[in-house]
């Protein structure tokens, strides 16, 4: 473990700091950390597909003033992680199961820094595929709070066979580091205009995460390869077929949700037990990148879930 960058472009609380770790298989992976005395128990915070530690910088901010600590990994692949490609832009991993490894170092450093307990999980979008996994795994969390979570790949059922045929055609003729139909190297937010956009309704966090992908482009991933997505495709069913961990749990879904499928969402949570599913009107798919009321509403709610199991 060493010290790693910790750009402000995250414009999180005072003291943030980041660290390299090494995942099991040797993957190297960047982790940010923003605590302070007195914290009530730390957030482990896994991002989605594409994502970084700075973009929740202020969403460290957020949880610092309901009295918990934060720390947000850099999924292998993405951020300043290790990327498999040699066109960094690609994001792809062979298995879901890899990034099990990532959060377990994630675990593995929480425990070793003395981070303090009880600790959460709050996942969004990819992220939430791996936090339900881990959460299988009985990660050492109290409660989670999902945001728009991927347990779904949103695919017209017309394309689903195709894209199975494609995805797995591509592994058995070595070709899945290409990028998946439809995508490429550029990254959304710099090439999206907001009017539109599938991410976000505010203006502010729009430029937030415009201004980020501007500053350090280094940061930024372009569309998922071929491998990603069979790999997605597998986990997501997988995940379908078992039932809900016996923990408390939250998940917000904005109504105008264009880019996971809500569908698994719905189900799952109707049959959580100690689950609710929250629904945030004109609300797209980053609940915590919209304005200032659906933040404040998010936030509250998953500090009184955490704070109701400690």
């Amino acid at each position: 473990m060493s010290d790693a960058p910790l750009y402000d472009i995250a414009e999180g609380p005072e003291g943030g700091r980041a660290f390299w770790l090494n995942a099991a298989d040797g993957v190297r992976l960047r982790v940010g950390l923003w605590t302070h005395p007195g914290a009530q128990g730390t957030v482990l915070l896994l991002p989605g597909r594409t994502e970084y530690v700075e973009k929740y910088g202020r969403a460290a901010g957020d949880l610092r003033a309901r009295g918990f600590a934060t720390l947000v990994i850099d999924w292998r692949g993405q951020g300043l992680a290790d990327r498999a490609l040699d066109d960094p832009m690609g994001g792809h991993v062979t298995d879901f199961a890899e990034y099990q490894l990532d959060f377990d170092e994630m675990v593995g450093f929480a425990r070793a820094q003395g981070l303090p307990e009880p600790y959460y999980l709050m996942a969004h979008s990819m992220g939430g595929c791996i936090g339900l996994r881990a959460l299988m795994r009985n990660a050492p969390v109290k409660a989670a709070a999902f945001s728009a979570p991927m347990w779904g790949i949103l695919i017209a059922a017309w394309m689903r066979p195709m894209a199975v045929a494609l995805t797995t055609a591509s592994r058995w003729f070595k070709f899945d580091s290409r990028y998946a139909p439809g995508t490429g190297a550029k990254s959304y937010v710099l090439t999206a205009p907001f009017a539109g956009n599938s991410l976000s309704t505010d203006p502010e966090m729009w430029e937030y995460m415009r201004k980020q992908a501007l500053a350090h482009p280094e940061l930024g991933l372009g569309g998922p390869s071929l491998g990603w997505l069979k790999a997605a495709l597998t986990e997501c069913h997988a995940l379908t077929l078992l039932k809900s961990p016996a923990i408390p749990a939250m998940t917000a879904l904005g109504s105008q949700e264009k880019i996971v499928d809500t569908a698994p969402i719905h189900t799952r949570m109707a049959v959580w037990q100690n689950g609710t599913l929250d629904l945030y009107p004109g609300a797209e798919h980053e609940v915590l990148m919209e304005g200032a009321a659906a933040r404040a509403r998010y936030f509250d709610t998953a500090a009184a879930l955490f704070l109701k199991h400690r």
